[in-house]
């Protein structure tokens, strides 16, 4: 008997002509690790919500929903919170009190656990997730990671036979997303608990699942183990080819004859599979970014919130060139948010001087700065993606806006969702829908926050080759990202900051060659070994001539 069953599952938002999900059906048994994946708006979100009854979507829906062979519906909404636990994409959202130790009660509260047994409970799990430290903290105080493990925490002591997770490690630095997948690891291995996550961040989790479920227009379109999934789509004409790990697709482009048992899904088994191959090394020329004379220059700048509390930025000091991609990479709460702001005339720094264009600058920053943030919801005012461009054109006084609309619209692919409320979409289409706001008026500098947040591999590669052909055309920017796999295959410049500063700036070539966390997979496959070192799987096709395999 399935723990979890979904059979026939039909789903239709109100007023949508499409399906959000259509005959999908899935079995779940205990203690499995389930990976969901698929494009943005495939359905993956829905179905998650689905699950859990309290928070499932309003619409039209048919089909069957079990839990231990009974239908979901007879469950006490107590009964299902304790069963089936939740965790979201966006830390914040999910934590309700002010302190570390009150939000960790707060559902056991809710259930009336008797005192002591609730005291037993948590010094278990505090010693469990080591989070002894932050027990008298504020949540307002915690960083990004360790928000994420608070509500993983507060939901496991619940003791939830299954957990949901949706997009859990889309706002953390590789460091706190490896914790989070490895604690996540811990509890389906120690305490048995299944695990359905969504996720397009994938690289670390086709090694931990025992199954993968494919979603794509809402239709459920593979389900297997991972290596039986990634030989059935590893071909480059495949819609979801992108979604594969960058061990598996080194290994499907450079082996002859393809061998599921053999497809590397770790660090470990890529680099004992590429240590049978003879390569030899083509000829490529390497590009450099010429450096002109620095459009924005910030030297020894201070800025912190409050008085009493230590400085965000610390005597930092960095260039921005003309027609640059730059981007700026760290663990959560260093700095990174604070300084796109300051950058953008939101914030004005207690100390330091901010020139632009060779003029110091002391007040706003110019209009042809573009900012956005790493919330794209805040930046919406009106009730669809097509009033809210059309009310920017109308403040920015743009000629023929309508024409400069449509095409905006036609190049982020938004052209179906233009009527669509911003915040009834998924969250890599509202991403989306914001960044082309921003462009719409066509500003000369782009500063951007975690532009790849909620993007699927194929949303990602788009913006990547849009945000490249704008920036031939002129376009500078600055990018705050985790995403190292993004920044190493568009940016021309990377920095890293470290408690408030810049600790280091160099080509992407230099810069992610040889660290630990803060580099590649295909990088840490290859580095140390007998083959050519390559940070991205693009490199090794340009790079890589493989003659044959011992």
């Amino acid at each position: 008997m399935a723990l979890l069953e979904a059979k026939n599952i039909i789903f239709q938002y109100p007023d949508q002509a499409r399906k959000a999900l259509d005959q999908v059906s899935f079995r779940a048994e205990q203690g499995e690790f389930i990976v969901l994946c698929g494009p943005s708006g495939s359905g993956k979100s829905t179905l998650l919500r689905l699950l859990k009854k309290e928070i499932a979507p309003h619409g039209n829906v048919s089909g069957r929903l079990l839990l231990q062979n009974q239908p979901l519906s007879q469950f006490s909404s107590e009964q299902l919170a304790q069963t089936i636990g939740m965790v979201f994409q966006d830390p914040e959202n999910q934590i309700v009190m002010d302190q570390v130790m009150e939000e960790l009660v707060f559902g056991l509260e809710n259930i009336g656990m008797p005192t002591e047994e609730m005291r037993k409970k948590v010094a278990e799990m505090i010693h469990f997730f080591g989070l002894e430290h932050l027990l008298h903290k504020r949540t307002h105080e915690l960083s990004g990671g360790q928000k994420q493990l608070l509500n993983l925490a507060s939901v496991i002591l619940m003791e939830p036979q299954i957990l949901l997770l949706d997009e859990p490690t889309a706002q953390l630095d590789p460091v706190a997303a490896k914790d989070f997948i490895g604690m996540l690891h811990r509890m389906n291995e120690e305490f048995g608990v299944t695990v359905i996550i969504a996720e397009h961040r994938l690289e670390e989790l086709f090694a931990l699942a025992d199954r993968v479920i494919v979603l794509e227009q809402g239709r459920k379109t593979h389900d297997g183990p991972p290596r039986k999934i990634i030989e059935e789509i590893g071909n480059p004409s495949n819609n979801m080819y992108s979604y594969l790990p960058g061990s598996a697709v080194l290994y499907l482009e450079h082996t002859h004859a393809v061998r599921e048992e053999e497809i590397p899904l770790t660090i470990k088994e890529g680099k004992r599979w590429i240590g049978n191959l003879t390569i030899e090394t083509k000829q490529q020329m390497k590009v450099k970014f010429p450096m002109s004379n620095p459009l924005i220059k910030m030297r020894e700048i201070d800025f912190q919130y409050d008085r009493n509390q230590k400085k965000v930025l610390d005597d930092l000091s960095m260039e921005v060139y003309s027609e640059e991609w730059l981007a700026i990479v760290g663990a959560n709460g260093t700095g990174k948010s604070t300084l796109l702001r300051i950058m953008a005339g939101l914030q004005k720094p207690q100390h330091g001087t901010i020139t632009y264009r060779g003029k110091k600058v002391k007040g706003p920053l110019p209009i042809e700065i573009g900012y956005l943030p790493q919330n794209p919801k805040l930046f919406f005012l009106q009730d669809t993606i097509l009033l809210e461009l059309t009310e920017i054109a109308k403040k920015q006084k743009l000629n023929d806006p309508d024409g400069k609309i449509i095409k905006i619209l036609e190049a982020f692919d938004l052209i179906e969702l233009k009527d669509r409320h911003p915040y009834d979409v998924s969250g890599g289409e509202v991403q989306k829908a914001a960044l082309a706001g921003v462009m719409l008026s066509n500003p000369s500098i782009l500063l951007i926050d975690e532009p790849t947040k909620g993007l699927d591999p194929e949303a990602k590669m788009k913006l990547g080759q849009l945000l490249k052909s704008l920036q031939k055309d002129g376009l500078t920017i600055v990018m705050v990202t985790h995403d190292i796999e993004f920044a190493a295959q568009y940016a021309t410049r990377c920095a890293m900051m470290f408690q408030g500063n810049i600790t280091v700036t160099d080509s992407p070539d230099k810069f992610f060659r040889g660290n630990t966390f803060y580099t590649t997979v295909i990088n840490r496959i290859t580095r140390g070994s007998h083959v050519p070192d390559v940070l991205t799987v693009e490199e090794a096709r340009k790079v890589w001539h493989v003659l044959g395999t011992s």
